[in-house]
């Protein structure tokens, strides 16, 4: 492809290779496809378009016009946030494109008794002679009004005051945050703002019930909230300032939800990753039942193509084909629910039962040193999250010590279940393979995949562990269709095309 030069462009038009701004926005994009996110060369070249028509000085509408051209999942939209507030902070005097950066206490309308003593101090306004009880006073009228611009204006000389953030110092920013909010006092302060708030209601000889005071209760929380924020925000500015932003978005950058270990999620990426499934079964519901629709055509259907020649003087000019119908297959999931692999296993059957309407039968069954069936749990249950719990606390999976153990739990399933593994059905095993050094009873898998339409592990280890210590992946492998690995939902997503 050859690069053209418009030769109308303006003169004094700024050139997108000499202009700092675009440079700033092209390191901006590499990062966002460092965190994964799907961004195009052409989405590239429609942000750098869009930045032309927009004020650099307008801080949300510079941000929104680059989420329209570069975010296109809403799940992503944290990360873009958090990067965008690296990569267009304010550093000095170059892209300050926060309009509120000016003097944070200039022309703030509080205490005038404070703000004349700050004067004859020499802190001419800019909050730096506040005693901390007048400071806590600003903060509890700025959330108790909701003033936006005070509460910015707060955080900024709260992380200036209380971080003791130093220049060249390794410390993270979770630290600086932790300061500062611990001087703050934000449950005190939330304390106080439902006092007054039932205080009022007393003088206007009204009755705070409990439903008005969890909405005055919610309101302030979601202020405060906005407050944290503020803060955050102001610390990440001073530390790119102090670091650079390239080096402030390696630390700072988080995987998707879709590329979230399964194994390793902290309590807030398994929040995140509940939320990303619903949508994620949906599109693959689709998916599936697109892939069947357009299966490939079936064998020639001679006779039939001929009785349709007739009508061409018996030229077969229309072949006719025997159009398959394929059917839905059945599932059987087998899932280890030991340790950290239950995560795992959870998810998977989240997924699974989510797109169910896809296949004419699912059943599942849990093990650890014993197996069980708790495909009853599913049926009977309006939401999923209860079928799970329920699967935790009343599935008879433990057998002698409840540690893994692969071989006596395929064992059961074969002797139980064996015989129900038709030429319909889809076996699906969930686990790590750790064995803890038991017999491996390996046979089993073998007579399941001649029995069965396909057998699939999935394992949520990473490959470059399989097979070492008392790992024996490797073992059943020899006797599967397909072993995966699957840590996260977007691994998990591209194993579902095999199942149809």
């Amino acid at each position: 492809m050859t690069a053209s030069v418009d030769d109308t462009t303006a003169p004094d038009e700024p050139s997108q290779a000499s202009d700092p701004l675009f440079d700033l926005l092209e390191g901006f994009v590499h990062e966002l496809r460092n965190a994964g996110l799907p961004v195009s060369l052409s989405e590239n070249i429609d942000a750098a378009k869009a930045v032309r028509h927009i004020p650099i000085e307008d801080r949300n509408a510079f941000k929104y016009a680059l989420a329209a051209t570069l975010v296109k999942h809403q799940a992503h939209w944290k990360t873009f946030e958090t990067l965008f507030d690296v990569y267009f902070s304010l550093r000095g005097s170059e892209y300050i494109i926060d309009p509120d950066a000016q003097d944070p206490f200039e022309d703030m309308d509080f205490d005038p008794e404070a703000a004349q003593q700050q004067q004859g101090e020499g802190g001419q306004g800019s909050g730096d002679g506040m005693s901390p009880e007048e400071m806590a006073e600003l903060l509890y009228q700025a959330l108790m009004r909701g003033d936006d611009t005070l509460m910015r204006a707060i955080a900024r000389q709260a992380v200036k005051r209380y971080a003791g953030m130093e220049p060249g110092r390794p410390v993270g920013g979770t630290y600086y945050l932790y300061r500062t909010l611990r001087n703050l006092d934000l449950d005190g302060v939330l304390e106080r703002l439902m006092e007054q708030a039932r205080q009022q209601a007393d003088q206007q000889g009204q009755t705070l019930t409990p439903f008005k005071e969890r909405l005055e209760q919610d309101e302030f929380e979601t202020r405060i909230d906005k407050l944290r924020k503020e803060v955050e925000a102001e610390i990440r500015r001073r530390l790119v300032a102090d670091r650079g932003a390239e080096a402030m978005a390696k630390t700072l950058r988080k995987p998707l939800p879709e590329d979230v270990d399964f194994m390793h999620a902290s309590r807030e990426e398994m929040t995140m990753l509940r939320r990303a499934i619903y949508p994620l079964t949906r599109k693959l519901a689709v998916r599936l039942a697109r892939k069947r629709r357009h299966k490939r055509k079936g064998p020639l259907d001679f006779r039939n193509t001929v009785r349709h020649s007739l009508s061409y003087g018996g030229v077969p000019a229309e072949p006719k084909f025997r159009h398959p119908r394929p059917a839905k297959p059945e599932i059987f999931v087998v899932a280890d629910i030991s340790g950290s692999v239950a995560a795992f296993a959870r998810f998977t059957l989240h997924l699974v039962y989510a797109i169910s309407s896809q296949f004419s039968r699912v059943r599942s069954f849990v093990f650890i040193d014993g197996l069980d069936e708790v495909t009853s749990f599913f049926e009977k249950a309006d939401d999923i999250t209860e079928a799970i719990h329920r699967v935790n606390t009343e599935a008879d999976v433990v057998w002698v010590d409840g540690h893994s153990d692969y071989g006596h739990a395929f064992e059961i399933f074969w002797d139980r279940f064996g015989k129900e593994v038709g030429p319909k059905t889809t076996v699906i095993i969930l686990g790590d393979a750790r064995n803890n050094y038991h017999a491996s009873q390996s046979w089993i898998i073998k007579e399941i995949q001649h029995k069965a339409r396909k057998l699939f592990w999935l394992n949520p280890e990473p490959k470059a562990y399989w097979n070492t210590g008392d790992s024996i992946v490797g073992e059943y492998a020899n006797h599967c269709d397909g072993v995966f690995e699957v840590r996260n939902l977007r691994q998990l997503e591209r194993f579902v095309d095999n199942l149809v």
